[in-house]
């Protein structure tokens, strides 16, 4: 059975000469990069071309890098971090009712310990509005936490503008970038960004690693306790081998970025064609101006359970925003920010996302098979 990968927004497999390069550094140089003796030097040798390599793809500078375990630690320091150093000034946190759970889970946190967190609504496309956004800033606003680009269906938020809005405002704003580094060209000069979350595993690094951008003069209070690493502001023994390989995945997905992001079109093109051929009754839920790779679509009178399993079976690896745990499934909230909490969308619902290894020929193969399995589970 031919089995396809279309969940490259989840995670993303290693470039395989990435992989190599790292195998033979972890052998060769292994050395802590705090140490002071030669293995040391060639061990903080590596790591500072890689922060200087990383840095520049956004535009930033090498001290504005800070070394994180991937987009989870990256969130949660930009927000949590920067909330606590910035107290005196207010604790009113702004983000929006589609965030990764990373950024959901930790203004949730700051929610139970005094912070008053204003959730922004989205439209049926996923966007915010920049009206609501400016209604919600007040004198003790300190942080805007707002996505680049959606996990679960693509939407790509107005960054720059908000970047406008607040640059005479005393809030930092962080954005979640994690899906749309390595797709969308970012530079945090032209966004105004204050601090902006990237992770490795989605653009075919390893897994383990990311990176917070935080600019010249933000304040953040460390999340983790120890040595002094980072510039003080990220404890811990830096993932050395984890961080090269980042750095070559980044450089090897940068220099692609156009080509993919056109493959990737022009696979959902694909897509929606066989399955207007086979008259399959569905709705896409990803905006056309979207993140590429991202592809959220609703097939109705299915149960996204079934969906998902049957689909496995066929050899076809997707997912939805749905947690199916002991036989309950939760809605995307996601899914129910942009359509509300009665719609059939939230359980009819499957995302489906491209890369590395993803072809033309393996797009056809996996839309018939789709087609296949929708109308065998269609209720």
């Amino acid at each position: 059975m031919k089995r396809i990968y279309l969940d490259h927004a989840a995670t993303s497999p290693i470039y395989p000469e990435v992989a190599e390069k790292m195998m033979s550094m972890m052998i060769e140089s292994y050395g802590n990069p705090s140490s002071i003796h030669s293995f040391g030097r060639e061990a903080r040798r590596i790591l500072d071309e890689a922060r200087r390599s990383l840095a520049k793809t956004i535009g930033a500078k090498p001290a504005e890098i800070i070394f994180t375990s991937g987009g989870t630690e990256a969130d949660n320091l930009a927000i949590i971090g920067s909330a606590l150093a910035n107290q005196h000034k207010g604790k009113h946190i702004i983000t929006t009712e589609i965030e990764h759970h990373a950024v959901l889970h930790a203004c949730k946190y700051l929610e139970k310990i005094g912070y008053d967190i204003t959730y922004l609504p989205v439209d049926k496309y996923g966007m915010i509005s920049i009206e609501d956004l400016t209604n919600s800033l007040t004198n003790q606003t300190v942080l805007v936490t707002i996505m680049y680009g959606n996990n679960e269906v693509g939407v790509i938020q107005p960054i720059r503008e908000i970047g406008n809005i607040l640059k005479d405002h005393q809030a930092i704003f962080h954005t979640d970038a994690v899906q749309a580094y390595g797709i969308e060209q970012i530079d945090i000069n032209e966004l105004n960004v204050d601090l902006l979350s990237v992770s490795s595993h989605k653009i075919n690094g390893p897994k383990g690693v990311g990176f917070l951008y935080a600019k010249s003069g933000v304040k953040l209070q460390p999340t983790l306790h120890g040595g002094e690493q980072e510039l003080k502001r990220r404890a811990g023994t830096e993932n050395v081998p984890g961080i090269f390989g980042f750095q070559l995945a980044a450089q090897v997905s940068l220099a692609t970025q156009k080509q993919k992001a056109e493959n990737y079109m022009a696979f959902k093109q694909e897509m929606i064609s066989i399955f207007q051929q086979h008259q399959l009754s569905f709705e896409v839920n990803s905006p056309s101006d979207g993140l590429p790779h991202v592809f959220n679509v609703y097939f109705p009178t299915t149960n996204i359970e079934s969906l998902l399993v049957n689909l496995d079976l066929a050899g076809i690896a997707a997912s939805s925003g749905s947690a199916c745990t002991a036989g309950s499934i939760d809605p995307s909230h996601v899914l129910v920010a942009m359509y509300g909490k009665e719609s059939d969308k939230l359980l009819s619902s499957v995302r489906f996302s491209f890369g590395l290894g993803t072809n033309f020929e393996d797009i056809q193969y996996a839309a018939n098979e789709i087609v296949k399995v929708v109308k065998k589970v269609t209720t």
